[in-house]
């Protein structure tokens, strides 16, 4: 393996010297390769494919070979060579899916999964696969097959979850950025965590996210809550990564951030409620509230109309949030005797969902569909509404895996208050690290298909 240049300091730069021909697309992978082995301690990642990705990088060098520089621009894809992980729960050709479970089969995947093949086709090499909770189930990358998911702000603490192995190797420098999966919190969670920036796109604005048939809802009527989105270290990083998950042509998302100088005028609502308010204490810290405040300042510094609000939400929510999350479970195949080998909050889960009666889960899906009617047409009457990100900072790891399965679910709850609204609502969020501290952000939610300029707020927030 050729010797590492180190990539230069953003996405959107390493893009931009891959297409011009400055970098190659095998010093990329290579460089890429190289540091995720020298952090192997962090927990990252769970597998790689090396030699697939040097072969993906070598036909990438080919074909830019093969084109005048004249026609690199029009004719190359627009991430030409740049290396990505992928979380372990999606499909990769030729990796294992374990879904972090020491309890299901880890068959090598014959084809890539949907959202996977869009970012090959924009010129994207998936050369590992990243660490994850037990299927994605928490907010912390922890589970019985491998080693956790490490901070690299602070080893000794959680990355988050489920995206955590892809929040670490990107605030470790080792991939240039990661496409993530959220259903309630889980790139915004990690991002955080991990002082990154995680766009949570509204639900549909990424093929795929919608099976081909049942529409936002699922079985039960609950709203549908997974979506797919970038994990970056800047709001232009995310902004590139975002358009190519989209499978656009052209970046739609990265010049609005380029423009961001120029956004004001905003209506924005300020507030730290949370519909888990109802169920549980949610325990802000002092520096999430000084950073939420100074988000807040900032934001009207920068023009906009800031406004204190006041949201009320539905009591309902905490059990209904979680009777719809671990339906699911009551659907999973384990062959005999599997069952034993899930994670102590996966078995207590699913041993609920199994029991629970069918109507309960629909009572649960329309407490959920009111709640998202509500909720879009309150936050709606503004442009993006400003929340707190985190409610203290990551917890050490083992933290949640040493208490009781219920008292880990509640301090998951206590600890990411305000991000599982958003997935039920279906809305686009975006979450900003602050400088105060690890683990510390504000979190903007806006309309339908404002992803765009969330980002564009993001940006003003750290510039």
């Amino acid at each position: 393996m050729q010797e590492a240049r180190g990539f230069p300091g953003t996405a959107e730069e390493l893009r931009d010297a891959l297409r011009a021909g400055e970098m190659s697309a095998r010093e990329a992978v290579s460089d890429a390769l190289e540091r995720l082995a020298a952090r192997a301690g962090l927990g990252a990642v769970v597998s790689v494919a090396a030699e697939r990705a040097l072969e993906a990088a070598r036909a990438a060098d080919e074909r830019l070979a093969a084109l005048p520089a004249s026609e690199r621009a029009a004719a190359l894809p627009r991430l030409h060579g740049v290396p990505f992980a992928v979380k372990d729960l999606v499909d990769v050709a030729g990796l294992p899916t374990t879904h972090g479970s020491a309890a299901m089969r880890h068959p090598v995947a014959a084809a890539d999964a949907p959202g996977v093949a869009i970012l090959r086709a924009s010129g994207g090499i998936p050369l590992a696969k990243t660490q994850v909770p037990e299927l994605g189930l928490t907010a912390y990358s922890e589970n019985a097959i491998a080693p956790p998911a490490r901070n690299p702000l602070d080893p000794e603490r959680t990355a988050g979850g489920s995206s955590g192995g892809s929040a670490a190797a990107v605030a470790a420098g080792l991939l240039p950025f990661g496409p993530g999966s959220d259903g309630g919190g889980s790139i915004r969670i990690p991002a955080l965590a991990c002082g990154l920036v995680g766009l949570k796109p509204g639900l549909g604005a990424i093929p795929g996210d919608l099976p081909a048939r049942g529409g936002p809802h699922d079985e039960h009527g609950a709203p549908r809550m997974t979506v797919s989105g970038p994990i970056a270290r800047t709001p232009r990083d995310a902004a590139l990564l975002f358009d190519a998950q989209r499978g656009a042509t052209t970046e739609p998302a990265l010049r609005a951030v380029r423009t961001a100088d120029s956004a004001s005028g905003l209506r924005i609502a300020v507030s730290a409620d949370s519909p888990f308010a109802a169920a549980f204490p949610v325990p802000l810290s002092a520096a999430a509230r000084r950073a939420h405040a100074a988000a807040a300042e900032r934001l009207a510094e920068l023009g906009h109309r800031v406004e204190p609000a006041e949201f009320r939400y539905d009591p309902r929510y905490p059990e209904a949030f979680l009777t719809a999350w671990t339906a699911g479970l009551a659907r999973l195949r384990l062959a005999r005797g599997a069952a034993e080998r899930l994670m102590p909050l996966t078995r207590r889960f699913r041993e609920r969902a199994l029991a629970r009666d069918p109507a309960e889960q629909d009572a649960a899906g329309a407490v959920l569909r009111a709640f998202a009617a509500a909720v879009r047409e309150r936050w709606g009457a503004f442009d993006a509404v400003l929340t707190p990100g985190l409610a203290m900072p990551a917890p050490r790891v083992g933290a949640f895996t040493a208490l009781d399965p219920d008292e880990d679910y509640r301090l998951q709850c206590e600890w990411a208050p305000y991000t599982s609204m958003v997935n039920v609502a279906g809305v686009p969020a975006v979450v900003v690290p602050a400088a105060e501290g690890l683990g510390i952000g504000v979190q903007l939610i806006g309309r339908a298909g404002s992803e765009p300029q969330l980002l564009r707020l993001a940006a003003q927030l750290l510039a």
